[in-house]
């Protein structure tokens, strides 16, 4: 009988693995992803099984079920708000800036301000004075918050919020802040802030979603005054962490009709977290001093296309002068890989800053593996010096640039909910310009003697790590 029994369980796993092969042809967004995983539960289901439906799943489907059901209400709210868009829309037969408003299923919009913060000083200055200033709601998330130093010094923040009758509404992500402590969240809950998980596992037939992450980091108050970037909520992202040292991270802020966009991204989040509706103000607040055009694209692993790879890569093909890219994970797919040397082919200026110490070692050694052939196609690389580089910043040309929270990884390209702001402007680039002028001369440049004189196993390392990128 107990062999009976041990034969059937090792025939279901081993069917459960060749059916789950076939999920993974039919559904992996990559080919490396595809070929790893099928080689995997076919020839070795018993752990690659349980690795496959925590880590292998392609799309987010809870969220995508719940746009659907989103629709039926939620839709016509929008539509409503986009439609008081549309005197602050660009009208434009630009095909590159078409393109991305169709990536970000979101329009162009005029009358903006726009404003860097660059380092954790500056940016958690702006975001306590703008908590502040908040008279009807604050919408905040962060992917990881610390019950440290910082993390209550928000606390407080948002509690004094809550106490002049501010709507707070609080929502991060349980997998990057997992360390955060219940009396950290009672505390908020007893002042009357709503407090909310991502809940990226929610319901029982998505209990295996842990891979999905909700990388945003937004705040929103009175849907007049916006807030994204690198930075999240700990001691770290001041410097104040020994084992990272100083930290180099961009934030932005922004004012104008742009702001309803990083509304309804938490909005949405909001809703398949708790699936309760916000009453908002959905009225632009124009910013016309300033007027600067603005595009917010968010992203995620529910979108029906890989809208963080190819906006990436559309900004590289639309680069005429200089492309220059920071990202302290820098593993992109093979569309962006080929994007970056076809760029510098062109004679386009090809910079891309990444961290010298690293904070994910697989993903660390993983660039080294293709950083060879970057180098011979004139895509110049940058290690920056002084401390941990944690900004996501491209600038294209003298005329646009975005900050956000997009790596240039897999992750970040197909796991994570991410957002991105775009700005159209010259004076603006001209900003981003200057600030990544300043990091290039805390970096050294990688040179292409550097990457052939790595002893063999350190190559062998970094082709093993490059070929588990696709699951990292």
């Amino acid at each position: 009988m107990t062999t009976w029994i041990l034969g059937l369980a090792v025939f279901l796993i081993h069917t459960a693995g060749a059916f789950s092969a076939v999920l993974a042809l039919m559904s992996s967004r990559t080919s490396q992803g595809a070929i790893a995983w099928i080689i995997s539960l076919v020839t070795f289901p018993y752990l690659a099984l349980p690795a496959y439906w925590v880590f292998g799943r392609p799309r987010f489907y809870g969220y995508v079920s719940a746009r659907g059901q989103r629709d039926t209400v939620l839709r016509q709210v929008l539509e409503r708000y986009r439609d008081r868009f549309d005197a602050y829309k660009i009208q434009t037969d630009d095909v590159d800036v078409r393109a991305v408003e169709q990536l970000a299923m979101m329009p162009l919009t005029s009358a903006n301000h726009s404003e860097l913060l660059v380092d954790g000083e500056a940016t958690f200055d702006s975001l306590f004075a703008g908590i502040k200033e908040a008279r009807s709601y604050i919408l905040i998330q962060f992917f990881i918050v610390r019950d440290d130093s910082l993390g209550r010094r928000l606390k407080h923040q948002l509690i004094a919020a809550a106490q002049r009758q501010v709507r707070v509404y609080f929502l991060y992500d349980e997998i990057g802040s997992h360390q955060l402590r219940e009396g950290f969240l009672k505390d908020l809950r007893a002042a009357g802030v709503e407090v909310s998980a991502f809940h990226s596992s929610k319901g029982v037939k998505r209990r295996f979603q842990l891979n999905f992450r909700n990388h945003r980091k937004i705040l929103v108050v009175d849907g007049r005054l916006g807030w994204l970037g690198g930075l999240n909520v700990g001691i770290e992202y001041l410097g104040l962490n020994p084992r990272h040292g100083p930290w180099r991270d961009t934030h932005m802020k922004l004012a104008g009709p742009s702001v309803l966009g990083l509304q309804e991204a938490f909005w949405e989040d909001w809703h398949w977290a708790t699936g309760c509706m916000l009453n908002l103000c959905w009225s632009p607040q124009v910013w016309p001093e300033a007027n600067r055009r603005v595009v917010i694209i968010p992203s995620g692993p529910a979108d029906g296309r890989e809208t963080a790879s190819l906006l990436i890569q559309h900004l590289i093909h639309s680069a005429r002068k200089r492309f220059w890219v920071t990202s302290p994970y820098f593993v992109p797919d093979e569309g962006v890989q080929s994007a970056l040397k076809l760029a510098a082919m062109r004679g386009v200026d090809v910079r891309i800053m990444m961290p010298e110490r690293p904070d994910h070692l697989l993903v660390f050694l993983s660039a080294f593996a293709f950083l060879p052939d970057m180098v011979r196609s004139g895509v110049r690389i940058y290690r920056y010096q002084p401390g941990f580089l944690h900004q996501k910043v491209t600038l294209i040309d003298d005329e646009a640039a975005s900050v956000g929270t997009v790596n240039l990884d897999n992750r970040s390209f197909r796991l994570n909910f991410e957002i991105t702001a775009l700005v159209v402007d010259r004076d603006f680039a001209k900003d981003v310009q200057t600030m990544l002028e300043a990091d290039f001369a805390n970096c050294r440049e990688v040179s292409l003697a550097e990457l052939r004189s790595r002893s063999l196993w350190r190559k062998l390392l970094s082709r093993g790590a490059y070929l588990l990128s696709p699951i990292q």
